[in-house]
């Protein structure tokens, strides 16, 4: 990846950028209500373009916000206009259709606007200050497990399985290539993992460790789909440095789990991993890199996803480069063996053992 070597604008189109800069809160609301509105939808469904006297017929707004808001969605390339009528862009399809899009936008509004007005103080404090504005937890996960608003939860937990979502399929005959029998699913979160295991390895036998709300959810859910019998729970933060992980697994699993801790942080989960290890055991890493993606966009998309940990998660992790994340690997006393990237839409697979070993 040598997209950020050296500079690619011009200084006009440099000042052009800066503005968009500037101006990127406006765009970025003016386009989610455009989206919510209506008003994109129906200046697609008329091919053939329509006037702003049509779509004052047709939108629940008042004529005023609908005209501000289709001249801004000229500006910001979502819309054309011609002889009067206005038609949408190729941009405007993937605002629309493209869930990836809609997935980033739902979060990047109801989990991290507000609070993103406090980046400074976060950084500064090295706290998930902007949590503050859903109310008063150490971090984001705390919330999650009890009471974060219902629209916020929903996109939360919307944006955080549509990237495991794709990435899991592809990741499973890795995983179980080496044919382990014991697994330890750590943030096992919703169970996804465990439940999509056991359909392609029936003879795994797999313990899920999470916060002690994520466990009860996902013992609930397990349990009512007949799994129950097959899968163990053990509830326990693993920012207690304290606290043991259970041992005698031939795996352990972390999915989009890690990037939620710091440098330190991880040295201590990946030290206390190794020791839950059976002889050979291996431990496998799931994480998205934003220096091992195929696309520009998706490492720009990883980069800003950071300020979501500074911001409202917990102040300290982010979406790493590779060569920072693995040199915690190494201080943990582990060695990577095998490693596979672009998994999924932006996941690269680590398979960890004991540097020893």
């Amino acid at each position: 990846m040598n997209f950020y070597e050296k500079e690619k604008l011009t200084a006009l189109q440099a000042k052009e950028e800066a503005q968009w800069i500037t101006f990127a809160p406006f765009v970025f609301q003016a386009t989610r209500v455009l989206r919510d509105s209506g008003i994109l939808t129906t200046v697609e469904a008329h091919r053939e373009g329509i006037t702003l006297e049509q779509l004052n017929g047709k939108i629940d707004l008042p004529a005023y916000g609908i005209r501000v808001l289709v001249e801004a969605g000229l500006g910001i390339g979502l819309l054309v206009l011609s002889e009067g009528k206005y038609k949408i862009t190729k941009t405007t399809y993937f605002i629309l259709h493209d869930e990836l899009t809609k997935v980033n936008m739902d979060f990047t509004h109801d989990v991290c606007y507000n609070g993103m007005y406090f980046l400074e103080e976060s950084i500064k404090n090295q706290k998930p200050e902007g949590l503050k504005v859903f109310g008063e937890w150490p971090t984001i996960y705390q919330a999650l497990s009890t009471n974060l608003p219902e629209k916020a939860k929903k996109s939360w937990f919307s944006f955080d399985h549509f990237y495991s979502d794709y990435a899991f399929p592809e990741v499973l005959p890795h995983v179980y290539h080496y044919k382990p029998k014991t697994l330890l699913d750590i943030g096992g979160n919703t169970g996804k993992w465990s439940m999509q295991s056991f359909a392609h390895d029936p003879d795994v036998n797999i313990t899920i460790m999470d916060l002690p709300g994520y466990v009860d959810g996902a013992k609930g859910k397990i349990e009512s789909l007949g799994y129950g019998n097959r899968i163990k729970f053990h509830p326990g933060n693993v920012l207690d440095d304290s606290h043991k992980f259970p041992q005698g697994f031939d795996a352990v699993w972390m999915s989009q789990f890690l990037d939620c801790f710091s440098d330190d942080e991880i040295v201590s989960i990946l030290t206390r991993c190794k020791k839950a290890l059976n002889p050979g055991g291996r431990i496998f890493i799931l994480e998205t890199f934003w220096d091992r993606q195929r696309f520009e966009a998706s490492a720009f998309s990883l980069q800003q996803t950071s300020l979501y940990f500074t911001v409202m998660a917990n102040g300290n992790s982010q979406m790493y480069d590779s060569k920072v994340f693995i040199k915690c690997v190494e201080r943990a006393g582990l060695k990577v063996v095998e490693e596979k990237d672009y998994i999924g839409v932006s996941h690269t697979l680590l398979v960890c053992q004991p540097a020893e070993s």
